[in-house]
């Protein structure tokens, strides 16, 4: 059968991926392009904000699949391509704590390197994060697999700091082809050529892995109210790593909002959607570095947004 190619899309918690994976779905111009989407906690949020039909997206969560779930990767893969018709093309999101060259390693995996080439692996970064970002240990692991780096939020780049960002990228990662991608527009021929032609790559040495962030899953089965949200946000912000999750205002009855803190900026936006009545109406996923948090603190700052019903 034809080798179907795998894009892997990496970068750090919070940089964009999911819209980049989402850019390359729009555009696939007819081509069957399956999505696996790894989260690192038990709701995968991420899953959920990709486009497109949901039998087309695969969902690996409460865990990275640079380690504890590599076999669920390989499975999966295996699995898609055994599906009717054959997707005739793999993006991989993987979770923003992953360290890329596992994955590679286990990608290169004779078998499923036959079947399913790695193709590109691609590396968003968030181009408005202070330039001291780019020393983040797991950024550079993340930065020197990746054959593109596409700087993502570059409207939100402070004035007359981009171009110097994008030296300290080269300087860093000389090789890798670099481009702007606002909104997640990356070309798909530039990471998804239709005649792929890379050749195996080195296979690159496992790395120690210690574990450095831990993922706390908050639900609810109450609105939340805006004010009390936007104040405990404000609160937990300083020792968050990253933040989203869905929740119903309590003064928009049946509304359902999209919240993300990422690089220390929160959003808020309605989305198009019915909140499914098995779940939740607060799902938010929390992830920060070992130790200035307490599952404790979070779980107690978020259950005073929660609006609950006069008995």
């Amino acid at each position: 059968m034809t080798p179907v190619p795998v894009l892997l899309v990496t970068g750090f918690l919070g940089a964009g991926k999911t819209t980049v994976v989402n850019h390359v779905l729009a555009h696939a111009e007819g081509r069957r392009i399956a999505a696996v989407v790894n989260d690192f906690g038990a709701i995968n949020i991420d899953a959920e904000l990709i486009a497109g039909a949901s039998d087309g997206v695969v969902s690996l969560a409460n865990g990275c699949i640079c380690c504890t779930l590599e076999g669920d990767l390989l499975r999966t893969i295996a699995t898609l391509l055994r599906r009717e018709p054959r997707p005739e093309a793999i993006v991989i999101e993987t979770s923003g704590v992953a360290e890329p060259g596992d994955i590679v390693r286990n990608l290169m995996d004779p078998v499923i390197w036959r079947a399913a080439p790695l193709e590109t692996v691609l590396c968003v970064v968030d181009a408005a994060a202070p330039l001291a970002s780019l020393e983040d240990p797991l950024l550079r692991a993340q930065l020197r697999m990746a054959d593109v780096v596409a700087l993502s939020k570059t409207d939100l780049a402070a004035p007359g700091t981009l171009e110097g960002f994008k030296a300290a990228l080269k300087a860093r990662h000389p090789t890798a082809l670099q481009v702007e991608a606002p909104g997640g527009a990356v070309p798909l021929t530039l990471v998804l050529p239709e005649d792929p032609t890379r050749p195996p790559r080195e296979t690159p040495r496992r790395r120690p892995h210690a574990d450095r962030f831990e993922t706390l899953s908050w639900t609810a089965e109450a609105p939340l109210s805006l004010p009390k949200l936007q104040a405990a946000i404000g609160r937990l912000a300083p020792r968050l790593a990253r933040a989203k999750g869905f929740f119903e205002p309590a003064d928009q009855p049946g509304k359902v909002f999209l919240f993300q803190l990422a690089g220390g900026r929160a959003t808020l936006a309605p989305v198009d959607t019915q909140r499914d009545p098995g779940q939740p109406r607060a799902r938010i996923v929390f992830i920060a570095e070992l130790g200035p948090l307490s599952p404790a603190e979070i779980a107690a700052a978020m259950e005073g947004c929660a609006v609950l019903s006069p008995s």
